[in-house]
């Protein structure tokens, strides 16, 4: 059974930037039934531009017959906010101001993601999360609560994520934002404004999700004698328009400083002691070609985290595998959870 719900808060929310929102509401779809014992949760965290659907953008994992399947699991995801699926977010309206934020929406860390959950985790009767898993941005929410409450879930699943976000990843999503500002329409206070410089920034992050072979593989057909139009540049220009349809440059810039601000270790005495913090049994995922998230970068989780594990796939697609790999990952969860469950029962 699917439910897509609105959850409101009516208390004052602090942001870890000082600023404090008069209340929130976030946007989350459930699939299956909570059990009687309660212990059948998996909680999915999306990435920068999806919404609280998994099954449209991870439908490899998520489904009837799939890994998570609603018949055998209470799945639940919610819209991060800032985001426009739902969630709050720029568009809308400030309780204080009675005007809509658009420029003025603070934007959340992950950390402030996570404890913005954790009233409606207690609203929905969670007590216990069996699977946590998340790519990208949503690797990163995942990580912060998994360190926040070490108790809650069972196992986590960081895929093509970080601990920190690297200076290479914050100067990608500084030239998006500069794409933006650019934008001789991002000072105006109306939902379109700043869209020409979103779908520039879409452009440059679509280059850090893919890599070279991506490219020569897809976008280089037969060009022998063309000396412009080139089809790498019409797929460019597609992807931001794509984009352009569905989502907007004052969530897109909010996100992306969320992004930026990401580092478990802050006010934790570092990101190696923060991550020793976690119980949950743990296997962190990479792929080989990711450029924006290095392998390097999961295998830094996993050593850290006690007992933690690390496996990379093989992908084409670069960082965008996480997505688009999903009879690889759920292979590898799949052995991951019937060897520790065979481990306990040996034990």
């Amino acid at each position: 059974m699917l439910s897509y719900s609105i959850y409101k808060s009516d208390q004052p929310f602090a942001l870890e930037s000082g600023n404090i929102l008069q209340g929130y509401h976030l946007a989350y779809t459930t699939y299956g039934s909570l059990n009687a014992a309660k212990d059948n949760v998996v909680w999915i965290f999306h990435a920068l531009t999806a919404n609280s659907e998994p099954v449209e953008w991870w439908p490899g994992l998520v489904g009837d017959g799939k890994l998570f399947d609603p018949e055998k699991y209470f799945i639940i995801c919610v819209n991060m906010p800032g985001s426009c699926y739902g969630s709050i977010g720029p568009l809308d309206i400030n309780k204080e101001t009675g005007k809509t934020f658009y420029h003025d929406f603070p934007f959340f860390t992950p950390r402030d993601m996570i404890r913005s959950y954790q009233p409606l985790k207690d609203y929905l009767g969670i007590d216990k999360i069996k699977i946590g898993i998340g790519g990208s941005m949503g690797g990163q929410q995942l990580l912060e609560w998994a360190i926040e409450e070490p108790g809650l879930f069972e196992y986590i699943f960081p895929v093509a994520t970080n601990a920190i976000h690297s200076a290479w990843g914050v100067a990608f999503n500084a030239s998006q934002r500069m794409c933006i500002d650019a934008d001789e329409t991002w000072k105006q206070r109306n939902k379109n404004a700043g869209m020409k410089g979103m779908k520039a920034a879409r452009s440059i992050a679509l280059i850090s999700y893919r890599h070279y072979e991506t490219y020569h593989a897809s976008q280089s057909g037969h060009e022998n004698e063309r000396i412009e139009n080139f089809k790498s540049e019409s797929y460019q220009k597609y992807q931001g328009e794509k984009l352009a349809k569905r989502f907007n440059a004052f969530s897109y810039y909010v996100l992306s400083k969320g992004m930026d601000s990401h580092n478990v270790g802050r006010g934790r005495g570092g990101v190696e002691i923060a991550l020793h913090e976690i119980k949950a049994k743990t296997l962190a995922i990479g792929i080989e070609t990711d450029i924006l998230f290095p392998v390097a970068e999961q295998k830094f989780i996993a050593a850290n985290i006690p007992n933690g594990k690390f496996v990379a796939i093989n992908s084409l697609y670069g960082h965008d595998g996480f997505l688009l790999e999903a009879e690889q990952i759920q292979h590898i969860i799949s052995n991951f959870l019937a060897a520790t469950k065979q481990t306990k029962i040996l034990n």
